[in-house]
């Protein structure tokens, strides 16, 4: 599937309260280079070929971390990243993610949520795999 920018960025808009496409385009890319460097292997990939074509490499170029993040920190990571305040960082993961599980069918979903700490579910909007 190759999803247009123009809606996916107007999904997250619209999730964040956003104004328009400038503010989530800036969240999509906070979001999403934070969330590649968690993720490994065909999960990463698979879920990059779900997002429009220019919101891939934000994905799959982010080296790999050194450690996991709790949700917390997840969320800490993206402030450090985009300068923004937590409140407006945890918008930012709410809106991104929640779009992201839009785009994934329940088995991706699930594969990536199991190579990331417990917890993380919430940000995505559901509950953790069991």
């Amino acid at each position: 599937m190759d999803t247009n920018l123009d809606t996916f960025l107007a999904q997250v808009a619209e999730r964040a309260g956003y104004d328009g496409p400038p503010q989530a385009a800036r969240a999509v890319q906070n979001v999403l280079e934070v969330l590649g460097a968690h993720l490994v292997g065909d999960d990463r990939t698979d879920l990059a070929r779900l997002l429009p074509k220019q919101c891939r490499p934000l994905l799959t170029a982010t080296e790999p971390a050194n450690e996991p993040l709790t949700p917390e920190s997840f969320v800490e990571a993206v402030t450090d990243r985009g300068g923004d305040d937590l409140a407006e960082a945890k918008r930012s993961v709410d809106a991104v993610l929640s779009t992201l599980t839009k785009v994934a069918d329940d088995a991706l979903l699930r594969r990536i949520l199991t190579q990331l700490p417990p917890g993380h579910a919430g940000l995505f909007g559901c509950t953790d795999p069991g």
